[in-house]
């Protein structure tokens, strides 16, 4: 077999089998493919697409790259929630304590931010002492203790996918559906879970910006989930805002502590109980009435913050900052950006709030960056909000002194109108 008329093939654009994209993966990461073959290869998937077949048995090479883990020690069915990302999305670190507390095991391996979206990983590496590296014994005993654990992924989890990952980002191919599709599936695949929700973002803060698209990217992932034997569902969301009112580390587990106290955005929190409903159902095997129901009761009666208090414990971390945020990182300096006329806010550009959120210090550009957990923004004014002149829509939290190119940037990614606009829907479609 000749990964030259691999390449050929698809370019002419013909189905791959099996076998052949399982020689390419092997061949990459053995090294014993040179990557400007695979760059070719990806260019031409890019340009010509792949079916459901292919995606499948890509995602499924990838997974086996490196480390499966497996859960058949956990006492239960194990149910995970993935988010194809967006700015402010702290859902995961609320809807998975909730369900915790209602019986279900959460068994999560999750990544650091990249670029404009936020990383759970970080979120968590922002409470004092908080481990998220454990050993696999310590994983396995405490989702087996409290039904739940989130950790960063290891080294060896789907290297395939990194290295074509690396590929895809130097060659203009990220967009790729099926790529994409492949590279979040694989890294699920590996993580041996047996239920898995997928909310899959659309909009301004979302890498994908149109509905078509996402709708196109959900319906592959739970194809794959499903060809491989998982038990799959996919809920669009809406990003055409930030996710709630707080963006950046220490500032989002401020907020997510928040709802998870019956109180904070309204948005937010009814996104978390969809979400966590969602999830319940899934794992239990039960109407989303029924889940519903009792997500509800989780937050009113305190049993999920219980089960954020007990997690952060487990996991070495301070479960003081539920009370006292004091305890959290904070930068040095405060900014106030000021309305310079009244209205109300008709649209947000996220990606761009993404963006400042950047540059204050609160995300990375490459792995190597350093971040500053306390470095972020409070957005006090949200879309359909009424605003005066001279009042304050925002604080810009940072470690720097000279921040005018993030004032520029909030007041021109912020418009502000005369009249309300129609906001669009939290949940725009459900694949399953």
């Amino acid at each position: 077999m000749r990964v030259y008329d691999i390449i050929e093939k698809k370019r002419n654009k013909k189905a791959l089998t099996k076998e052949e994209i399982e020689f390419v993966i092997t061949g990459l990461v053995d090294g014993s493919i040179p990557d400007y073959q695979v760059s070719s290869l990806i260019m031409a998937i890019y340009l010509n697409g792949m079916n459901d077949k292919e995606v499948t048995y890509l995602t499924d090479a990838m997974a086996h790259s490196g480390d499966m883990m497996n859960l058949e020690e956990l006492f239960g069915n194990t149910i995970d929630k993935h988010s194809t990302g967006g700015v402010g999305d702290k859902t995961s670190l609320i809807i998975c304590p909730i369900v915790a507390s209602l019986g279900c095991k959460v068994a999560k391996m999750s990544g650091k931010g990249l670029g404009f979206t936020g990383g759970t990983i970080d979120k968590l590496d922002s409470i004092p002492h908080f481990k998220t590296s454990i050993s696999k014994d310590e994983f396995i005993r405490q989702v087996n203790d409290i039904n739940i654990s989130i950790i960063s992924q290891t080294g060896n989890i789907a290297p395939a996918d990194k290295k074509i990952y690396a590929i895809r980002d130097i060659t203009a191919t990220v967009s790729s559906i099926p790529l994409i599709a492949s590279s979040i599936m694989s890294k699920k695949i590996a993580a041996g879970d047996k239920n898995i929700l997928l909310d899959v973002k659309v909009g301004s803060g979302a890498f994908m910006k149109t509905k078509k698209d996402a709708t196109e990217l959900a319906t592959k992932m739970v194809n794959i989930g499903k060809n491989l034997g998982k038990n799959m569902m996919a809920i669009i969301t809406n990003m055409d805002e930030p996710l709630g009112n707080n963006i950046g580390n220490s500032l989002e587990v401020i907020e997510a502590i928040e709802i998870l106290k019956g109180k904070g955005n309204k948005d937010l929190r009814e996104l978390c109980i969809i979400l966590a409903s969602n999830m319940v159902m899934l794992s239990k095997d039960i109407s989303y009435d029924e889940a519903n129901k009792m997500v509800i009761d989780s937050i009113k009666s305190g049993k999920a913050l219980d089960k954020f208090r007990e997690f952060v414990h487990y996991q070495y971390g301070d479960p003081n900052i539920i009370n006292n945020y004091d305890l959290l990182p904070k930068s040095k300096y405060s900014y106030e950006v000021i309305a310079t006329k009244s209205g109300y806010i008709t649209k947000i550009n996220s990606e761009e709030i993404g963006k400042i959120a950047n540059i204050l210090g609160a995300g990375r550009n490459t792995m190597d960056d350093k971040i500053d957990y306390g470095a972020g923004i409070i957005m006090h004014k949200k879309l359909n909000d009424r605003v005066k002149k001279g009042e304050v829509i925002a604080t810009l939290y940072s470690s720097k002194k000279d921040l005018t190119d993030a004032f520029d940037k909030y007041g021109s990614s912020i418009v502000i109108g005369k009249t309300k606009i129609k906001k669009p829907k939290l949940v725009l479609g459900y694949i399953k």
